[in-house]
Parts: structure tokens; C-alpha cells; sequence
């Protein structure tokens, strides 16, 4: 064996390795070169129990942008959309309160540079949608963060727009067309696209890591069809890799795209050179040109490779949330590897679990704290009566600073994260023991800035100067 080729038992030996490590629950993994299926494994459990195989569907989360791009390509190819069009030549029904959105075009939506973008339109926060039709009707009332074709902005509305095109185009339900004109030919048995979390198999629900153990949690509500709503497997994921790397291809030579086609998905725009159609373009430590797209739910990731110089497609997706990005992480020793590279290794202990030992000791002393403020509010009002208002406002306001930074959590999220949208509840998922230790501050201070007010101005009797003295 060469030391740049990946082998079952290399990879086996890898992700075996990194479950010890990190506790990781469950990840599939998929590898291919040229034509060739080099391994498709699944290793550990899902949530529901099930032991993961390489047939075991799991969200590829944003993975499926590269989806519908190739969904997109294939009406182009039919004459059935151009490519450089407006998108409203194509439906009709994309209208927003900015008028420059009449001149966005389907190449735009594709390669992120429509103008639209969470800072302007929050699509996470919003009341979510149930269909791709109620996806591009929400948009109506919503204005551009910059011209068309000016900047490019990662926003899944530009690919939910993108799936309705097909839908409408295409003369069928986004997810009957995918079925038809893409899983179908190319053999991938087991991958559907859906709508929302509630559409999710149990087996492509996820985990948390907390205080270093795996915690199965429900996925947050979102919709996410178009941007984000495929499901598949190892074995699927082979399949979709193959014709990715044979100019559109599939195994036994099914074409589901034209060559031509598989090199305008990788053609970035001037404005955002790193990103074409439904792929992002990089390069490895050594040099080699990569395609790829990550993909984060909040409690899964997913993450798929090609490296056209050698032939090499990789496919990870795991059981862990965004927050921690599995899948990534495996991703990139595989393509260490495939390279003759050492993959890094996962440290001994884990970031995130000092982190939450801090926190979790940080939400304990809140706890004794708080505790210790309640029994003494009556003793700290009787010994306030007489002193300056002003001096005792200013005391019981600091009480209110854990609220004031719970309610503003999404906000300030937004600005730390440069404009990308969430809703408060996600922020859980995020920094589950940090949103802990705030609410149970949040909760408390409320609980020992209420007693004491309350004693502040109950009537005052001469018992209680004198018990206080």
C-alpha cells in the first residue's frame, strides 16, 4: 500500500481511533476514487439505538445545496431554465419589497451572490415555513443587504428559491423530481430530501456533547428543504461521489449531468471566488485543488470532499451538532491521509469539556449564591431602610443584568457572527452548558431581586430593626 492511498482497514483504524477519543456516538463514512467504491462504513449507534451502517440515512444538512444545483443544471441542460435569466422569468411568484430582486438571476442564487442575507432577512428566527412554496411567499416583505451579483453572502433562502424553480419548472414536488432525476438513476436506494426536522428519520437525529457525554436531542424546528433537507447514506453517498468525479456519471455510466455542467457547478463568481454553484472550491495543505461542501444541522454535521487531481471523494456524516463539527474534523484527516499526510490526531481531552466543568462549577455557585440571597432578602431590606433610594436601585439593577443578557442573546450572536441569523432556543444547541448557567442566573437573580423587593416595601415593624441589630 502506498502511503497516499486509503484503504478500509486505514480508515477502520481512523475513525475507531477518534470515537475512543472523543466519544463521538455515531458517524457513517464513505470513500471513493475515480469509479471505484473504497469503503462505505457505518460505526457506533444512532440516538434511536440503531447501530449505524453504511446504509443508515443521515442528513447531509447543506451538503444538499450541491444537490440542487445539479437539479438546476439539468434544467438548464433541457432548455428549461437559463442560467443567466432573472429568476423571476422562471417563477413568477419570487417577489420581494426591494425591486433590485427582479434582476437577480438563478446563477446567483446558486453561487450566493443574489444580494439576499440574514443580516436583512432573519429566515432562522422568522416563523418557519412548512413547503417551498410558503419559503419563496415569506420573502415579500423582505429588502437586499446589497445590490445583485455584488457580494456573496451564505444564505439558504437563495437555495429554497432555487428548489421552488424546480419545483415549478420541473412540473413536479421538489422532492418527486430529486427522486426521479437524480436518487433514482444513481442508484442511491436510501436518500430522499424532506422539509423540516419533523420529516427526519430517528436515525438522522443527533447528539450534544455535555460535560463529555453524548446527550440525543431533538432538532430544533427549521425548514431547510432546497438548502438543506437531504437524507442519505454512506452507500448512497458512494454512488453521488462517483458521478461527481466522472463528469456526471454514475456507476454502469448512467449521466445524469453533462460534463459541461460539472464544470460550471465549480465555477466560482468574481465575488465570491471561493464558492460556485452549490460547492465550495479550496485547496490542501499541499496544494491539491479540493471541491467541497460542509454541513451543519444542530445536532448533526455532515461534510463531503473531492479531490479531482487524484480521484478521491470523501464522505462523513456524524451524530454531533454543529458546535463541535465531527465530521469536518474526520473529513480532514481522511483527506490527510489520502495525501501521505498525518492526520492530527483529537487532543486527550477535549476543549469543550473544561469549558464545561467551568461552567457547569459556575452554575453551582449561582446556585449557592442565590440560595444564601433568599434567606437573607429580609435581613438585607430592614438593613437598606433609611439609606439613599438611589444607592439601593443601583444595587437590585445589577440583578437584572443576567435578564438583560438572556434577552439579548440572539442579538448579540448576530453581531458577534457577522450578520448569520438564529433563533434564541438554537443558541442551546450552540453553547448548551453557557445557555444553562445563564438561564438558572437569569431565573434566580429574578427570584432574589423579587424577595427582596418585596421586603423592601412590606410594612416595617419594630421587631424586625430590633431582630436585625
Amino acid at each position: 500500500m502506498r502511503d497516499d492511498e486509503l484503504t478500509p482497514a486505514s480508515v477502520d483504524r481512523f475513525v475507531e481511533q477518534y470515537r475512543r477519543a472523543t466519544g463521538l456516538p455515531g458517524v457513517a463514512v464513505a470513500v471513493t476514487k475515480g469509479e471505484r467504491i473504497v469503503h462505505a462504513a457505518g460505526y457506533g449507534r444512532a440516538p434511536s439505538g440503531e447501530r449505524v451502517t453504511a446504509d443508515t440515512p443521515m442528513a447531509v444538512a447543506s451538503v444538499s445545496k450541491s444537490f440542487t444545483a445539479l437539479a438546476v443544471m439539468q434544467l438548464v441542460e433541457k432548455g428549461k431554465v437559463r442560467l443567466d435569466a432573472p429568476v423571476r422569468d422562471h417563477l413568477p411568484e419570487f417577489v420581494m419589497a426591494d425591486g433590485r430582486a427582479a434582476t437577480i438571476t438563478v446563477r446567483q442564487l446558486l453561487n450566493q451572490t443574489s444580494g439576499m442575507a440574514d443580516s436583512t432577512f432573519h429566515e432562522k428566527s422568522l416563523p418557519q415555513p412548512d413547503s417551498l412554496r410558503e419559503a419563496v411567499a415569506r420573502l415579500r416583505p423582505a429588502r437586499l443587504a446589497t445590490a445583485p451579483g455584488t457580494h456573496w453572502s451564505y444564505h439558504n433562502t437563495n437555495f429554497q428559491v432555487a428548489a421552488r424553480l424546480v419545483e415549478v419548472v420541473g412540473g413536479e414536488p421538489f422532492a418527486a423530481y430529486m427522486k426521479a432525476h437524480v436518487f433514482a438513476p444513481l442508484g442511491m436506494r436510501h436518500s430522499v430530501t424532506v422539509d423540516t426536522e419533523r420529516d427526519l428519520p430517528p436515525s438522522a437525529r443527533g447528539h450534544l456533547y455535555i460535560l463529555g457525554r453524548p446527550v440525543p436531542l431533538p432538532e430544533p424546528h427549521g425548514f431547510g428543504n432546497g438548502s438543506g433537507g437531504v437524507i442519505s447514506s454512506a452507500a448512497d453517498l458512494t454512488h453521488w461521489m462517483i458521478a461527481q468525479n466522472d463528469q456526471g456519471r454514475g456507476l454502469g455510466g448512467v449521466r445524469v449531468v453533462s460534463a459541461r455542467s460539472i464544470a460550471e457547478m465549480r465555477t466560482p463568481s468574481s465575488a465570491g471566488r471561493s464558492y460556485a454553484l452549490g460547492w465550495s472550491l479550496g485547496s490542501t495543505p499541499n496544494g491539491a485543488p479540493v471541491v467541497k461542501h460542509g454541513g451543519d444541522l444542530f445536532t448533526s454535521t455532515a461534510e463531503v470532499v473531492l479531490l479531482p487531481e487524484t480521484g478521491y471523494g470523501i464522505a462523513v456524516m456524524a451524530g454531533t451538532g454543529l458546535a463541535f463539527d465531527d465530521a469536518g474534523a474526520i473529513a480532514d484527516a481522511l483527506v490527510a491521509m489520502a495525501e501521505g499526510r498525518r492526520p492530527v490526531s483529537p487532543p486527550a481531552v477535549s476543549p469543550f469539556l473544561l469549558i464545561d466543568v467551568t461552567l457547569a462549577v459556575a452554575t453551582a455557585v449561582t446556585l449557592v449564591l442565590a440560595a444564601l440571597g433568599l434567606a437573607r432578602s429580609r435581613r438585607w431590606a430592614v438593613r437598606r431602610t433609611g439609606r439613599s433610594r438611589w444607592g439601593t436601585a443601583s444595587r437590585l439593577a445589577l440583578y437584572v443584568l443576567p435578564a438583560a443578557l438572556c434577552a439579548t442573546a440572539a442579538p448579540i450572536f448576530r453581531v458577534l457572527s457577522r450578520g448569520r441569523d438564529i433563533a434564541w432556543i438554537q443558541l442551546f444547541y450552540i453553547y448548551p452548558t453557557f445557555m444553562i448557567w445563564l438561564v438558572t442566573a437569569t431565573l434566580l437573580t429574578i427570584a432574589v431581586l423579587a424577595t427582596r423587593t418585596f421586603h423592601l416595601v412590606r410594612p416595617r415593624t419594630e421587631g424586625d430593626a430590633q431582630a436585625f441589630r
